[in-house]
């Protein structure tokens, strides 16, 4: 993913709700969320270059990712940081024993963001500039590709569009939308992370569109004490919808 906002209620009915955007080259094969059949009650898209993938639920394990935006700084020969979340999927550890065992081998992964959570507790990490966890408090979160919670102004207004709907909505429907923006914030407002700034002011928006890389799906995510609520809506150029997968199953 490139942008998740998420709120993080462990006590309360729904436990965790996600709205992400994946942005990637069109050119890039991806396969649309589904249950994997060398992975039964592993539903995740996959990305078909690498054979992992960026957001992904297995009974009561959630995980996803985003990549931390950072030119140069890549490990030489980088493993592929879609791994972690299919690696963690099928995994039964808890996610904090997990981290600690990737703690040994994280800085062979292209540079990432990453969120576990294994049915009792949330888990933030990232390996730059060095291998960094934490489990997460209660609260309302946002993302992007830069650490967790770093003020890029379509972090914010994502934290804020998912605070408006938690107030404003039934939750019967899931936030899959929400993260909508498709213009450029002023340069003024925009980090600078070292890609040119024609890239930087593209990168900029929640909802991405280009001709050759763009916002590729949306997901929506509700994870309740015995049960999940998940959907993805795949996106082609011009934001027009392709596909959408809906999946409700117990826990």
């Amino acid at each position: 993913m490139c942008l998740i906002t998420f709120s993080w209620q462990p006590s309360a009915p729904k436990r965790l709700i996600l709205a992400a955007n994946r942005d990637e080259f069109y050119q890039r094969p991806t396969r649309a969320m589904m249950e994997w059949p060398e992975h039964p009650g592993l539903y995740a898209g996959k990305d078909l270059q690498q054979g992992g993938s960026w957001l992904g639920v297995r009974q009561q394990r959630f995980a996803a990712l985003t990549n931390i935006r950072a030119p140069g700084q890549e490990p030489d020969k980088a493993l592929s940081r879609g791994h972690l979340v299919t690696d963690f999927l099928t995994s039964s550890l808890p996610a904090a024993q997990w981290l600690q065992q990737l703690a040994e081998s994280a800085a062979r992964y292209g540079l990432f963001n990453l969120l576990c959570y294994d049915g009792e507790q949330l888990w933030y990490c990232h390996n730059h500039p060095d291998f960094y966890q934490q489990p997460l408090d209660p609260g309302l979160y946002a993302l992007s590709n830069a650490h967790l919670d770093t003020a890029w102004p379509k972090a914010e207004d994502a934290r804020q569009q998912l605070a408006h709907w938690l107030e404003q909505t039934e939750q019967d429907e899931l936030p899959t939308r929400i993260l909508n923006r498709c213009q450029p914030y002023p340069p003024q407002q925009l980090p600078d992370t070292g890609v040119p700034p024609e890239w930087e002011k593209l990168l900029s928006s929640q909802f991405i569109q280009s001709a050759v890389y763009g916002t590729r799906c949306s997901t929506g995510l509700i994870m309740e004490q015995h049960c999940v609520r998940l959907e993805e809506i795949s996106w082609g150029k011009g934001m027009t919808e392709q596909q959408r997968q809906r999946y409700h199953f117990p826990i």
